[in-house]
This record gives structure tokens, C-alpha cells and sequence, in this order.
């Protein structure tokens, strides 16, 4: 028993420092149709804010976005994917309205959010995928 308890903490040791040294970014990403897949399997925890220039709502949650993507790094990732821009993955995600927030866990949709929340509300819907 020894043994396997001593393999198990030495995977878990490198598995955490495989989580600290990947590059968690603290801002979002401009996220595009050919980029989408990759980018919300890539990381754990991915939120996608989508959005579009002439959206007043939009232009309202992107400040929040910007200061939760700061302090929320090594925790959820953030990506902005322009639904005018990239037709093909908005007509995918059947996103009919904006902003519309999609939240990813290991590239599977958990989570959506139709709506400009105010950042506490955001948090409280983030919360429980937090680890």
C-alpha cells in the first residue's frame, strides 16, 4: 500500500504543476468559428461571452467580463466570440439572443446565461463550477 500511495501523491504533484505552468490567460480571447472547439476544450473551465459591436447590453457586461477574466485566472478561462462575425458557430449554439454567456466544463456546455447580469450574479453562476 505504501507503493501506490507514493505513486499516487507523485501524479498528483505533477499534475498540479502541469496546471501552474499552463498559460491560463487574464483577459479573454477573441474566440472565432475555426478557433471555437479548440479553444473551449482546451482548458477546463472556458466561459464564452457572445456578443456583437452594435449590442448596448454587450458593451455594457464586457467590463465585467475583462475583471472577472483577471481575477478569476487559473480558474475559468474567458473567450468573446462576435455572433455578426462568426454565423456558423452562433447558428450551432442556437444563440438567438445577446449577450448570451455559454460556460464550458472539459468542452461540454453546462451553463448558459441569456442577459447582462451585474458581476455578483455572474460569480454566484460561476460558483459551483469552481473547483
Amino acid at each position: 500500500m505504501d507503493d501506490l500511495e507514493a505513486i499516487r501523491r507523485k501524479r498528483l504533484q505533477e499534475l498540479q504543476r502541469s496546471l501552474e505552468t499552463r498559460q491560463f490567460p487574464s483577459e479573454p480571447i477573441v474566440v472565432t468559428d475555426s478557433s471555437f472547439s479548440q479553444f473551449v476544450s482546451q482548458y477546463p473551465l472556458v466561459l464564452i461571452d457572445c456578443w456583437a459591436q452594435w449590442c448596448s447590453p454587450c458593451r455594457m457586461l464586457s467590463p465585467i467580463i475583462d475583471q472577472l477574466a483577471l481575477e478569476l485566472k487559473g480558474k475559468v478561462v474567458f473567450g468573446k466570440l462576435d455572433v455578426d462575425q462568426n454565423l456558423k458557430t452562433a447558428q450551432n449554439l442556437r444563440i438567438s439572443s445577446i449577450p448570451t454567456l455559454l460556460l464550458f466544463q472539459h468542452g461540454q456546455l453546462v451553463d448558459r446565461v441569456i442577459g447582462a447580469l451585474p458581476k455578483q450574479l455572474l460569480l454566484q453562476r460561476l460558483k459551483p463550477f469552481i473547483y
